[in-house]
């Protein structure tokens, strides 16, 4: 019989899961999910990664200038050992944007398994925005597309922004079983108060699995304005309730992270204040979802630390990553479908610099494992994600 000290078995237990063993938790009787970490294929940044009913995985990631470059999609059957030839999403090249790590694509997947993609497009972008009447110039666009009817091919991008201005940080996208598909962004309209505080979450949707959508309606309309340089995340649960998180800019220091909720495909939307960080600054920051075994979670960063909440529970409070932290960003979520939660963030990560990938995982209840790790390399302007596969969870850097 061997002895080991708590720090040795802690080594040993990260050492079997980066090997792919699933590791026992004596404390609980759980056989914990191995969690395997790799870069991104083909060199790509930015990747958003989600796992369908199917166990296929859909990674969409971004590539070149990152004023002006590519998104990419691709998929695995093989738990992301290998993936499929990577289809272009944006038609004219160039036209997607990865500065500020907030302005990337987001993925969705829909009805009968079509993708979704939208994004802030680039300033090489055929059609802009509506012009800022401040400025008088034209603005970015919030842009769409989808896979054709074939799954073949994405289709020419469209400019989903008709009467709003203004777009900055990330827009956002969602998708539901029933056909139904959501783009949302952050602007102002003409004769809004200036700067931030004239701005607010703006919400197209389509019934039509994409082929059109609706004008952009507002979904906020309580004056906390948004925070003009970051991101959002938007998610259509397995019951077609729709949320949205967005960080405010009340009174340009009132940065806090609010959820939206709506359970009438956007008609009309509840919204609660989730944290509370004062700053006058612009925190670039970005938030995500995760759902399984029947809970929905949602994560985001307070002032360089990160936290995650059951939002399906009403009794639940944030919970934040391990340790003391000034420098964590770009929280992402995996549930798998045992309950078990990964954890997963970037930490020392700034503008124009990289830095490392964090994680942590969770058991069912939402305490803490022995099972985490650290991995240096994620690339400037790029961030994690994670997906469960049928060997574990993965995460891509």
């Amino acid at each position: 019989m061997f002895t080991f000290s708590i720090r040795r078995t802690a080594v040993l237990l990260l050492s079997l899961s980066s090997l792919g063993l699933a590791v026992a938790d004596s404390s609980r009787g759980l056989a914990r999910l191995p969690v395997s970490v790799r870069r991104v294929p083909n060199g790509g940044i930015q990747p958003q990664l989600l796992t369908d009913r199917a166990g296929t995985l859909h990674l969409l990631y971004y590539a070149g200038d990152p004023a002006h470059g590519d998104l990419y999609y691709v998929k695995s059957s093989d738990a992301g050992h290998t993936w499929t030839s990577p289809l272009r999403v944006n038609s004219s090249p160039g036209t997607a944007i990865a500065l500020g790590t907030i302005r990337g694509g987001q993925i969705a997947i829909g009805r009968r398994g079509r993708v979704h993609v939208a994004w802030n497009g680039s300033s090489q972008s055929e059609s802009l925005g509506r012009k800022n009447p401040e400025p008088g110039q034209a603005g970015a666009p919030m842009l769409y597309s989808r896979l054709n009817d074939t799954h073949t091919a994405f289709e020419p991008e469209r400019n989903l922004m008709t009467g709003t201005f203004g777009l900055d940080g990330g827009g956002t996208i969602a998708a539901d079983a029933g056909g139904y598909v959501y783009v949302a962004w952050h602007a102002r309209v003409p004769g809004a108060t200036a700067g931030e505080s004239g701005r607010r979450v703006w919400i197209a949707t389509s019934s039509d699995d994409g082929k059109t959508f609706t004008g952009e309606r507002p979904a906020t309309h309580e004056p906390t304005g948004v925070c003009g340089c970051c991101g959002m995340t938007m998610y259509s649960d397995s019951h077609a309730i729709l949320r949205v998180l967005y960080r405010s800019a009340t009174e340009g220091v009132h940065r806090d992270i609010y959820l939206l909720t709506s359970r009438d495909r956007a008609r009309t939307f509840a919204d609660r204040k989730l944290d509370i960080w004062n700053i006058n600054a612009c925190p670039m920051s970005s938030m995500a979802f995760a759902e399984g075994a029947g809970k929905v979670e949602g994560s985001w960063e307070t002032a360089g630390q990160v936290y995650f909440e059951r939002l399906t529970d009403t009794n639940a409070s944030p919970i934040s990553a391990p340790g003391p932290s000034k420098s964590r960003k770009h929280p992402r979520l995996s549930v798998a479908s045992n309950g078990e939660t990964l954890f997963v963030w970037t930490d020392g990560a700034g503008w124009n610099r990289g830095g490392s990938v964090g994680w942590q995982l969770y058991d069912p209840t939402e305490k803490l494992t022995a099972e985490k790790g650290t991995v240096a390399g994620v690339p400037a302007w790029s961030f994690a994600a994670g997906a469960e596969t049928a060997q574990g969870f993965l995460i891509l850097y």
